[in-house]
């Protein structure tokens, strides 16, 4: 069966015609302001820009539309630490593959911490059958550095067939681990599963074969990762450091 139909999101469209204004947020953002569509590649997808130009909001609608806590998690956590979401999520229509995904998370870097602390709460309630921090190798994600838990996550908790939404994964791990998460990510592709990612790490959006969105000032548009403004610029300051630096402080 061709790929692309076999895919478990294939990308979504807006309710334009429901939207009350474009002139408020987040209806406003460059990235929502011309857009229609979007339709994701089958393995991987990165949503890649500068900051404050709506990438983690689109993805958090996407995630919020598809099931999921707007805190992260699996669609079975149901918390709010703080009702901050936009309400992006009910103007986008979901476009769904043939396939359902057995498995699914949201991981999002900011609110990481309250996940960990409601699979503290819930695992204190007992009687719930099997401990759920078993699902992410058994050891207390607070009792452990913040990349490590989130890698941890990665390596216990995804467990393929899935749905992954992850927002700046990079933000806790080194650039060793991110490595690691190229090879994580792969095991899991090969595994029947599908990502979406925004990030800001050219390390991660080098997955081969993978989709990049870069979102603009003038909205989305695709690229190849050596077009983008990520790499261009790490490019330029590990090149010549000395004389981006001399800017960077000089002027």
């Amino acid at each position: 069966m061709d790929l692309m139909r076999n895919r478990y999101l294939r990308g979504f469209h807006i309710k334009r015609n429901e939207i009350p204004s474009f002139k408020e947020y987040p209806f406003n953002l460059p990235c929502i302001k011309e857009l229609e569509e979007l339709h994701f590649h089958p393995k991987v997808t990165f949503l890649i820009g500068e900051n404050g130009m709506g990438k983690s909001t689109l993805l958090e609608a996407i995630a919020v539309a598809l099931g999921f806590n707007p805190e992260g998690g699996s669609l079975n956590f149901n918390f709010s630490t703080f009702d901050s979401h936009s309400s992006l999520s009910d103007y986008i229509q979901i476009i769904k593959g043939i396939d359902r995904p057995r498995d699914g998370f949201f991981l999002r870097a900011e609110s990481f911490y309250n996940v960990a602390s409601n699979i503290e709460e819930m695992d204190s309630q007992g009687g719930r059958g099997r401990p759920v921090i078993d699902s992410f190798g058994g050891v207390s994600l607070h009792e452990q550095s913040h990349g490590e838990a989130f890698f941890a996550t990665f390596i216990h908790r995804f467990g393929g067939s899935g749905i992954y939404i992850l927002d700046e994964p990079e933000a806790a791990l080194s650039p060793l681990r991110q490595m690691s998460m190229l090879t994580r990510i792969h095991d899991l592709v090969e595994a029947d599963s599908q990502f979406i990612i925004a990030t800001h790490s050219p390390i991660i959006m080098a997955y081969p074969d993978a989709k990049i969105f870069e979102f603009t000032e003038d909205g989305i548009r695709e690229s190849r990762l050596e077009d983008t403004n990520h790499y261009r610029l790490m490019k330029q300051f590990f090149e010549d450091k000395n004389r981006m630096i001399h800017h960077l402080l000089n002027e």
